[in-house]
């Protein structure tokens, strides 16, 4: 179906802990297992997961983020310069409640030689290539962090305000690809909720009041930070991206197409856009007409993630034929809207159902693309 990645059936990331997976982290928690005896568990649970992946004819698999307790605060946490704080609020998804958790920028930003992710990748890449499939590995995007920080936690005296620490932020994540390209990562995920935050009238007024960032032309904002970023990467390195809405407990925080947007999100040179396409929220496919035709791909995410009831497959083909109306078909590939565990709690759906989605995406693609 597709040679390199993004892949015609491809998959964001995050899976539904196992039980053993909850009940070591539990214990972990409680004083009553070692790291060691964690690790040894999440060893060997990433290693079935793998397994199960490649078996549903996926060619690019992850470690389900297994080892994390959010898509975006571990990675976060781990960067010289950001600690992770409580919040007296938590995120405003509708109907759920997440832990109040934030991110404090206290010293000069960077990327330690000795992130702990570095040493996931290794063990992801160590049994993805006994299977013989490629290993994705996501890490939130730096606009997360930046559209993150609350004004009390700016708290670095080497960044008076916000303009200050985006030469830093930039190098910090130049760096992070750096040592993951190094590691033999030759597929990396940006993920990224804010430009789809960017497009939600409530969530710009929520960030002007409560974080006090002037949104005014901060799509260019984040589009030059990403550009930078991205700038002179290796050519065998695939870097893409994915914009969700929001993404625990089956629910969702922002609502709107991504007509404000699309311009500066689709002049970042990623190689691919995985695109939240699973509900009336993301709106219509008409802004892909600003999509550059060529090698880029947009990966749509029209299998939701957020329930067990698999879609119609002859709807998912005719709504793909209606986005090759937009980009060419060659340009387009699919995958479910997101991850199944952005959070370690994880979307309201079963395992089982969970498989029976990513066979779909790999089914529908067989159909559609062929192979």
């Amino acid at each position: 179906m597709s040679v390199n990645p993004p892949y015609r059936a491809d998959i964001v990331g995050s899976f539904l802990r196992p039980d053993p997976i909850k009940s070591a982290r539990a214990a972990y928690e409680a004083g009553d297992l070692s790291a060691d005896g964690l690790r040894k568990v999440e060893d060997e649970q990433i290693a079935a997961l793998v397994a199960e992946e490649a078996q549903a004819g996926l060619e690019a698999v992850t470690d389900g983020e297994f080892r994390r307790s959010w898509w975006h605060f571990d990675f976060l946490g781990g960067l010289d310069g950001v600690s992770l704080v409580e919040l007296d609020h938590s995120l405003p998804f509708q109907g759920a409640t997440t832990k109040a958790l934030g991110v404090r920028i206290e010293g000069r930003l960077g990327f330690p030689s000795d992130h702990p992710m570095l040493e996931h990748f290794r063990y992801l890449k160590s049994v993805a290539e006994a299977h013989g499939v490629q290993p994705k590995f996501s890490i939130p995007s730096p606009t997360v962090l930046d559209f993150r920080v609350e004004p009390a936690n700016l708290a670095a005296p080497e960044y008076p305000d916000r303009n200050s620490y985006v030469d830093d932020l930039v190098q910090t994540y130049r760096d992070a690809i750096a040592a993951f390209y190094a590691e033999g990562a030759r597929y990396l995920q940006l993920d990224d909720t804010v430009w789809a935050y960017l497009c939600s009238d409530a969530e710009l007024e929520r960030a002007r009041t409560e974080r006090e960032i002037d949104t005014d032309g901060i799509g260019k904002r984040y589009r030059d930070i990403l550009i930078r970023v991205l700038a002179d990467k290796p050519d065998d390195l695939v870097i893409t991206t994915h914009v969700c809405r929001g993404n625990f407990r089956s629910t969702w925080i922002a609502s709107g197409g991504y007509e404000p947007v699309a311009q500066d999100l689709f002049a970042v040179p990623y190689d691919g856009f995985f695109l939240e396409y699973d509900s009336e929220r993301a709106g219509g496919f008409e802004p892909l007409r600003f999509f550059p035709k060529g090698d880029q791909t947009v990966v749509l995410g029209l299998i939701t993630s957020k329930s067990g009831e698999l879609e119609d497959p002859d709807a998912v083909r005719a709504r793909i034929a209606e986005a090759a109306k937009f980009v060419p078909l060659q340009q387009l590939a699919i995958s479910t809207q997101c991850g199944f565990a952005s959070t370690e709690e994880g979307n309201i759906l079963t395992e089982d159902e969970q498989w029976g989605k990513v066979r779909e995406v790999v089914e529908l693609a067989s159909t559609v693309w062929g192979g």
